[in-house]
């Protein structure tokens, strides 16, 4: 379909679903493929087919969803020249020579790509009549200039109409989406949704799903947003008796109940008595089925969401991040959550968090969290991301606080000898050369002389490399060393109670194993563990 081509319009018009882009919103895309009837399938000129991009064609070609390819972003193209009131083939003809080539070289990249996937794309002014449903149509575009939108819609139409065909025709059957849930000054708590087809008018019998189980409300407004504007801005609101789908409405519900709406659920419409009972069997089914799908550990975070959908997106996320949740739930973060979170407390203090993503947190939850010792860390956020670095900084806090509290106990494994040409005090303070044979000497370690019956000389009070005091020294580095007695007993001298070739080597201890375990794993290597097994026939250590 070119522009100017004349096209002869047979729908009323188009309903679009706009799908998360992140790779981890598989599972709303998924949803996404399930109620279209035409897919768009964005692809960026620039970067080509990612991840996301792959997994989206996987979902259309499981559903047998017919698509057009935008290829987005042509603006980026280098010296490109908009004209958007023009057909894009023409824009792309008035271009430099230059820029024409990239386009070409950019497009057959995509091309090649695409043939990767099992897929047959022309740019659509390439295709025949005859070629319509075996080879799909590519139309390049720019979202931010409007070149192509045009050629878009056209070609998105002619799709819909000439291979969808009777599909898109109405049903009088209701099939309703709820997506979001919101409080709307002078209309009071709304819910948006998607009727896809059927129904809707004033009076109905809304059966919804809720935080606490499935409910049943009436219907007391319909609004639609005015025509060619997008659901999610903010608009003069329509008034309507009855409505037909597919179109997105806000639905005003008979008191507060409907606030308890769970998104990205089904709305049911029961015009019957009997259907009410029915209608809540299959919501409830439905919950179970998705909320049991969800497998979680013995230990983890509380994770908490607004919509379903957006709770598998986020545990999605979660697992890739390798962060482990233990429980699970939809909703504003109540007092009930609090108490389920508390019980991480008992296995492990890192886990007495609670992930909020784009829900509220009522008073009374925040006010429980604060009373436990430890306090219940909440954290909320609105995107993804934001959340996982807040969960990420409250691990590297806690970290950086337990390493700080066990430094006297977590005592790194070490074998050392003395140089003997850098003896420079042998007594309290001893103050020695030292070459590191194995492991890893810190300040604070408790050193002993195997030879002498594991005899304790002191604590390490500084090290010294190249004249420059450090925290550290590791094997083969040769530092010095200030040994100051710690023991409670008479200080050991050298030459006295042991002598210069005398091998030295840390104190370490089963707590001290624990802590290191624990809390300083990332810092010790493969080598430092076999020394620990080492030190531990050393010291009896069971």
């Amino acid at each position: 379909v070119a522009f100017g081509d004349k096209l002869d319009i047979q729908i009323p018009g188009l309903l679009i679903i706009d799908t998360p882009g992140h790779e981890s919103f598989s599972n709303l895309r998924s949803r996404g493929s399930s109620l279209c009837d035409v897919a768009i399938l964005v692809v960026d000129i620039m970067h080509g087919l990612e991840n996301q991009t792959r997994e989206s064609i996987k979902l259309l070609k499981k559903k047998r969803c017919p698509f057009v390819v935008a290829l987005n972003k042509i603006d980026r193209i280098y010296e490109w020249k908009s004209s958007p009131h023009q057909d894009v083939r023409k824009t792309i003809d008035n271009q430099k020579e230059g820029t024409k080539n990239q386009f070409k070289k950019l497009y057959d990249n995509v091309y090649t790509q695409m043939a990767v996937e099992e897929l047959n794309i022309k740019l659509f002014w390439e295709l025949t009549t005859e070629e319509a449903g075996e080879w799909i149509p590519i139309v390049p575009t720019s979202a931010i200039t409007g070149d192509g939108m045009g050629n878009l819609i056209a070609q998105v139409i002619d799709s819909a109409q000439n291979i969808v065909g009777k599909k898109i025709t109405y049903n009088p059957g209701v099939k309703c989406t709820v997506m979001e849930v919101k409080a709307i000054e002078g209309l009071g708590k709304s819910i948006d949704a998607i009727l896809v087809n059927g129904c809707l008018q004033n009076g109905d019998q809304m059966v919804l799903a809720g935080q606490q189980g499935p409910f049943a409300t009436h219907i007391r407004q319909i609004y639609t947003p005015p025509a060619n504007k997008d659901l999610r801005v903010k608009n003069a609101w329509v008034k309507h008796d009855r409505v037909k789908g597919a179109t997105g409405v806000k639905v005003v519900g008979r008191g507060d109940d409907i606030e308890k709406s769970l998104a990205g659920m089904p709305m049911y419409i029961a015009r019957k008595d009997d259907e009410v009972e029915y209608f809540k069997g299959e919501l409830e089914e439905e919950i179970g089925d998705a909320l049991d799908a969800i497998r979680t550990s013995s230990e983890g975070v509380y994770v908490q969401a607004s919509t379903l959908g957006s709770l598998e997106a986020l545990l999605e996320f979660l697992r890739t991040e390798k962060v482990k949740y233990s429980n699970i739930n939809i909703g504003p973060v109540n007092k009930r959550d609090i108490m389920k979170a508390s019980t991480m407390l008992e296995h492990d203090e890192k886990y007495g968090v609670v992930l909020a993503f784009d829900v509220p947190v009522t008073r009374d939850a925040q006010e429980l969290a604060e009373s436990f010792k430890p306090p219940i860390k909440i954290f909320t956020a609105n995107i993804i991301y934001h959340l996982t670095d807040m969960f990420e900084k409250h691990l590297k806090d806690q970290k950086k606080r337990r390493q700080e509290e066990l430094k006297e106990i977590a005592i790194f494994p070490a074998k050392m000898s003395i140089m003997p040409d850098c003896i420079f005090a042998k007594r309290d303070p001893i103050v020695v050369g030292v070459k590191i044979d194995d492991g890893q000497l810190r300040v604070g370690a408790p050193i002993c002389v195997p030879n002498k019956e594991n005899m304790c000389i002191g604590a390490v009070s500084s090290i010294e490399s190249s004249g420059k005091p450090v925290d550290s020294a590791k094997k083969g580095e040769e530092v010095c060393i200030k040994i100051e007695n710690t023991t409670g007993d008479a200080a050991k001298m050298i030459g006295r109670h042991f002598e210069k070739t005398d091998g030295l080597v840390t104190r370490i201890s089963r707590d001290g194993i624990d802590a290191l375990k624990e809390w300083f794993r990332d810092d010790m290597t493969k080598q430092d563990w076999k020394l620990c097994i080492e030190l531990k026939k050393t010291f009896k250590i069971l």
